[in-house]
């Protein structure tokens, strides 16, 4: 809410201002054309964009106001606009951030007393599960690694396979 109302003030601003002498507008709303009628009487000229089907997706109205109306189709569009999937971290986890994390865990386990390391690597060779104070300085270690209060699981996850795979190589 609120945007059509912006879209509509701005260029009525810029026009009676005579900040502009053309609008390019991409929308298909009727509740803007308001403002193409207004900005219209300053003197500018509003150009209608739409994507491929504009028609289908513009107010005739909104269409009949504009001074010129243009419809991109696909191979316009993606000349400057294209999608990329979020990329999660397990994808991005190189063998530098691995690098990382070792630099940073290692000295939790070096740390440990020597009996309470004996204990963790017969855990971890029984279970693969990290026990939970361990776990909980490991998550410690994440979320300062990662400037994040709430881990992924991904990162979860690589935490605690480096973890495992440092205990098991003692």
């Amino acid at each position: 809410k609120g945007v059509d109302s912006l879209i509509v003030t701005d260029p009525v601003e810029l026009a009676r201002n005579r900040a502009m002498t053309d609008a390019v507008l991409v929308s298909g709303d009727e509740d803007v054309r308001i403002g193409v009628v207004l900005a219209q009487q300053f003197g500018v000229r509003v150009h209608l964009v739409g994507i491929h089907p504009a028609r289908a997706n513009q107010s005739p109205s909104l269409r009949q106001e504009a001074d010129t109306i243009l419809e991109w189709d696909a191979p316009v569009v993606r000349a400057f606009l294209a999608y990329s999937p979020p990329v999660s971290p397990s994808m991005t986890l190189t063998a530098a951030v691995t690098g990382d994390l070792e630099a940073l865990i290692e000295p939790l386990i070096a740390a440990l007393p020597v009996d309470e390391i004996s204990r963790l690597k017969v855990h971890v060779a029984s279970s693969s599960q990290i026990p939970a104070e361990h776990d909980k300085a490991l998550l410690r270690i994440g979320r300062t690694h990662y400037g994040t209060t709430t881990l992924m699981p991904d990162e979860r996850a690589a935490l605690r396979g480096v973890f495992v795979r440092l205990v098991r190589a003692l």
